[in-house]
Order: C-alpha cells, then structure tokens, then sequence
C-alpha cells in the first residue's frame, strides 16, 4: 500500500489556492499528509491554507523558484511518493487513486496524468486549451507506447520519495525542473509514465503579458535541458533524443511552414486565397483528428473544441518567437559565454492583489 505526501508550492496564491486543496480534500484516495509551502507571499496564502487544515510551511525569505520551494518541504515528507501540485491546479477527485497503481512497478519513478486547462475565457486560454487536447492525446500517447515520455507536468507529478532523495531533491539547475527531472530518470534506466485516465486541470495564462513569460520559460528551460542532458540522452535513451531532435526540426522548420501559403502566392500562378486554402487545409488534415478524439475521449463539446482552433495560432505565433530566442540563447550565446541564459523564475500569472478581501476556506 503507497503512502503520499503532496507539496504545494506558493506565492501570492490566496485566490486559487482554496480550489487546489478542496480539490485535494475530494481525492478518492486521501494523501497522508499535505504541505504548503508560503514562498513569502505578500498576501493571505499562508491563511487561506491554514484554513483548510494542511501543514503551512514558511521559508525565511522568498526561495525564487518553484523547485526550490518543493526542496525546501521535501525534509518534511516520509511517505513513499510525493505529489507536486502547482497552487493553481485543480486534480480529478480520483486523481491520486488512478496514478498511485503505476509504482506497483518498482522500476517507475515518476509519473503524470493529462493536464486540461481549468479556465477558455481569453483567446491565450482557448489556444493553451486546443494545444494540451493535441499533446496530450497524439504526443504524448505515441510517447508514452515507447516507453519515453518527453516530461511529466510539473503541475501534477508523482515521484517515488526514495529516488528523489537520492537524485539531491527537485533539480534546482534549470528553470523547468519537471523536463529536467523526467530526462534525468530516464537516462539512470528509470521509467517515467504517463498516465491517461488521471486528470489535472491548470490555471494558465489569460492574457499576453504572462503567456510570454509562462512560454519564455518553458522554452528556455527546454534548450537548458538540451544542452545539459542530449549527449547522454543520444547514448542512454535514444528514442527519447528522437523526440527531442524531432522538436528542434520542428522549431527550425516552423518558419519554412508558416511562409509556405505567401511563398506559394509569390511564385506560382495560385491566387493568394488559394495557396493560402491549400495551406489551411493540410492544417486541418493534420490537426483536426487528435482533436476530434480528445473531444470525444473527454466527452468535450465538439462545436467548443473545434471554435477553438483558430485561437491555437496565437499561442503558436508566441511559442515561436521564443523557442528560436531560446535556441539562439540558451544553445549559441550561453555555450559562447556571451549570456548567461534564464535564471530568474516567473511566473505565468498575476499575483492575486493584496488588498482583495478572501473568506478563508471559500473558492
């Protein structure tokens, strides 16, 4: 029988932290024990989490990143797995009850179910929304058959307690620590797992200003992971170094793929509206049926997916422009020495205004 420990990292999370620990409260399978981690916030978080009975745990001073807050409540756990939840993420009641019998398998260190986005309010929302509706139901599942996992969420993992230990806790040498942790385990022989049928739903950006921020980090954090982790990666685990090689390709060719309708219109006899339909509909082709399944395998709306579509080209238009700012940083400047690459973590969201009048215990 496992025993879990979560840590819940936060700072300045008064507001949607309530929806992540009655969330927490529902689970189907309760954890042994919970702890929050107030990162010096500036708000209520420390109250508001104290209110739903959980274990508060206050650093002296801000840690920075999430990483480091997870390793700061890390001494604290006895269980044999750990679950990291982010302050704003909500689990399926039957989250821990559906992830918990992987580790039966001692070779399986870490694992993750699908992440859904909580909130499709805002056009960054939709977009994130379709995004994780394609990944986690064409990428991921090809990668999880071959046994090599490209990351388990952040936001939702469970670690066996006894190799996290051993690996020196959360790895605090990148900013995603969760990409880094899962290629680490893979490349000592340990598995990562997806699993498909546990469900989380993230708070994720709602407007331009923090998807950019949210997105930089994320990309950044990949091309830091490329650098420290691929060599091994080519020799250990060579499947998982197709997948990472497949996403560089797709960042260099994401351009080419993009100017095709307007190249098309320039030097052939093609209408602009043509080339630019021709285009469209090899998108379509391409896109629409992962979607199509994860509308049905979620029992989503069909009409809400597919309305959402068009809003995936903003987000991918971000993704883009800082994936190649991540390349040119993270793989050119900072093996030359000229830039020290991203080190400060920042958030995806705002932090809830101070002044806000919260009831304690109320989402």
């Amino acid at each position: 029988m496992h025993t879990i420990t979560v840590i819940v990292p936060a700072h300045n999370e008064e507001e949607g932290l309530p929806a992540t620990l009655e969330s927490l409260a529902r689970q189907t399978v309760r954890p042994d024990r919970i702890l929050v981690v107030d990162d010096a916030s500036t708000d209520r978080t420390g109250e508001v989490a104290a209110s739903h009975g959980v274990t508060v745990l206050r650093p002296p001073r801000n840690l920075g990143s999430k990483a480091k807050a997870q390793n700061y409540a890390l001494p604290q756990c006895t269980t044999d797995l750990v679950l990291a939840v982010d302050a704003d993420t909500v689990l399926a009641p039957d989250y821990i009850e559906t992830v918990l019998p992987v580790f039966d398998d001692p070779e399986v260190s870490i694992a993750a179910g699908t992440v859904r986005t909580r909130h499709t309010r805002t056009l960054w929302e939709r977009g994130r929304s379709t995004e994780y509706l394609f990944g986690f139901h064409w990428h991921r599942p090809i990668q999880a058959r071959a046994n090599s996992p490209m990351v388990c969420s952040g936001c939702c993992s469970v670690f066996r307690r006894d190799d996290l230990m051993a690996f020196g806790g959360f790895p605090e040498r990148t900013i995603v620590e969760d990409m880094d942790y899962t290629w680490a385990q893979q490349i000592a022989s340990r598995r990562a797992v997806y699993v498909s049928d546990a469900v989380a739903l993230a708070a994720d950006p709602e407007d331009l200003t923090y998807l950019r921020k949210q997105v930089w980090r994320w990309m950044a954090g990949f091309c830091q992971n490329v650098r420290l982790h691929l060599g091994r990666l080519i020799v250990h685990k060579p499947l998982l170094a197709v997948w990472v090689l497949l996403a560089l390709l797709e960042i260099l060719t994401a351009p080419l793929w993009w100017a095709t309708p307007f190249v098309l219109a320039a030097t052939t006899d093609q209408p602009p509206a043509l080339a630019f339909a021709w285009w469209a509909g090899a998108e379509l082709l391409l896109t629409t049926p992962p979607l199509l399944y994860a509308a049905r395998r979620r029992k989503l709306p069909l009409a809400t997916v597919l309305l959402n579509v068009p809003c995936v080209y903003a987000t991918k238009a971000v993704n883009l422009v800082y994936a190649w700012k991540a390349l040119i940083v993270e793989l050119l400047l900072v093996p030359l020495h000229l830039a020290r690459g991203l080190t400060v973590y920042e958030k995806g969201r705002a932090d809830t205004p101070a002044a806000r009048p919260v009831v304690p215990g109320v989402g």
